[in-house]
């Protein structure tokens, strides 16, 4: 086991204590994973993660308020309990102090992975070594050892509300798998045999590709290989588990080499095969790059951080490839007619591919199917607030977003005085009646102007009227509304 030379850490309180309590119930206890990962890159740390020696139940005896709910030997304490057991009241910290998790697990090996995604069977280890073995890439098979002196125990168990913000203390690396030197190098490698690790859980082939992207990596030569020949084995891998690791590579800055690795080792035919067709399409017009290198562009620089906005934008252009038509007063140029329409549709299907949320399957469908709108200075108002009503206002500010990654995904620049007149003049009718449910009068005053019953003529009237205020808001007065009910008597 190699472990090198000590180092002084700056710990959040809470951590330090965590540690503290389990050193002091004689277990060992390591921090792993992410975060020794980010400690060693300077960034900040999400996630505190631990490994130990004791057994689940022997660290709910440590913190009783804590909770166990997998078979993968991981206990969860709250930082609110923290603070309870340390007789200390959670209300004078931060909300994110207060909400923080903090896992511990149990040192642990691994049997078989017949299906390819998880363990036949999680077998308690004995040892660092054992748990360190099992973990995917080198830089994650890190652990951190910390020494707390006796004074800061006593301080953080006795006095925690007096103690210190960060709590400075002695580390030690254990890094069997030198995964600190291939973090300095800027590698990213396997645990062992990369094809066998890919075997096991094909989701890392994808978590490879991802922790390339977040941290700016080079996947080794050997790793790489691994993945072009095991690509396959991610159809064993549920499309919720997909999403999330696409979801995460889109907001990184490294979305063109992450897709780029996915399409040579043959990753994306399985997860998003749509994708590969945009190869090679030229566009020409105001457009600098095929479709592929456009989509990943106008994702690349579309200023939303919404993963889901970013998804949309990735797509918004999936079904150019289907709809490329030869302009034929225009030699070399294309046409791309109803491809927004086709897109929206395809668009969605993926979505729901993707397992997501149907709230984002409708963003995503919304933002492909109406990112091609187009301005003109002499459009009415009435205009503008049917566009803002196609689109909803919840989604106003994430098809600007898509529009400006579309434009500098094309080689023009971010914006241009249409888009920022059209803003303005969205901005202008932001207070004017958008749904049925802003209009001066309801369904209860239909039903009982007109004396009809509940049933869906009561909507019709309603739509008819909000066209009409949609037109002219000028008329959303409810005498006036009230007033054109009458109209509706004479047509029955």
């Amino acid at each position: 086991m190699l472990r090198l030379p000590g180092m002084t850490i700056s710990l959040p309180k809470e951590v330090a204590v965590v540690i503290s309590m389990m050193q002091q119930a004689k277990f060992e206890i390591y921090i792993v994973g992410g975060s020794v990962r980010d400690i060693l890159a300077h960034r900040p740390v999400k996630d505190w993660d631990f490994t130990t020696s004791a057994l689940p139940d022997q660290i709910m005896a440590v913190f009783p308020e804590a909770f166990y709910e997998n078979t993968f030997g991981t206990v969860s304490v709250a930082g609110k309990h923290l603070y309870a057991q340390l007789q200390d009241d959670p209300e004078k910290y931060a909300p994110e102090m207060q909400k923080s998790v903090y896992e511990i697990t149990t040192f642990r090996s691994e049997g078989a992975y017949t299906d390819h995604r998880r363990p036949d069977e999680v077998v308690w280890g004995e040892t660092l070594e054992q748990d360190l073995q099992r973990r995917d890439f080198t830089l994650n098979a890190i652990a951190l050892q910390i020494t707390l002196s006796s004074d800061q125990i006593d301080q953080l168990q006795h006095h925690f509300s007096l103690a210190l913000e960060n709590i400075h203390c002695e580390g030690k690396l254990i890094d069997p798998y030198q995964g600190e030197k291939d973090l300095q190098h800027g590698i990213l490698q396997a645990v062992g045999d990369p094809q066998q690790r890919f075997e096991e859980d094909a989701l890392r082939m994808l978590r490879a590709v991802r922790l390339s992207a977040q941290l700016k990596l080079a996947i080794e030569p050997e790793t790489l290989m691994a993945i072009q020949l095991k690509a396959d084995l991610i159809a064993h891998v549920s499309w919720e588990r997909i999403r999330d690791e696409i979801l995460k590579i889109i907001v990184t800055d490294q979305i063109e080499d992450a897709f780029s690795i996915m399409a040579t080792t043959g990753l994306l035919h399985h997860i998003l095969p749509e994708l590969l067709d945009a190869r090679g399409i030229e566009q020409r017009g105001h457009h600098e790059y095929d479709v592929w290198n456009h989509l990943l562009r106008a994702t690349q620089l579309c200023p939303s951080t919404d993963p889901v906005v970013k998804f949309a934008a990735l797509l918004h252009d999936i079904s150019k490839p289907q709809t490329q038509s030869p302009l034929p007063d225009k030699e070399g140029e294309f046409s791309f007619y109803n491809h927004e329409v086709i897109g929206a549709r395809v668009a969605r299907d993926i979505a729901r591919r993707f397992r997501l949320p149907k709230e984002d399957i409708q963003r995503v469908f919304t933002l492909v199917r109406w990112h091609m709108f187009y301005y003109q200075t002499d459009m009415t108002d009435s205009a503008i607030r049917r566009f803002m009503r196609r689109v909803g206002l919840e989604n106003l500010d994430d098809i600007m977003a898509l529009r400006e990654g579309d434009r500098l995904g094309s080689g023009s620049k971010r914006t241009s005085w249409r888009l920022e007149e059209m803003k303005q003049r969205i901005q202008d009718q932001l207070h004017q009646p958008m749904k049925v449910s802003d209009l001066a009068i309801d369904g209860h005053d239909v039903m009982e102007t007109l004396q009809i019953p509940p049933g869906k003529k009561i909507g019709e009237i309603l739509n008819v009227l909000f066209e009409e205020v949609l037109e002219n808001p000028e008329l959303n007065v409810r005498e006036t509304l009230l007033a054109k009910l009458s109209g509706f008597v004479s047509n029955d």
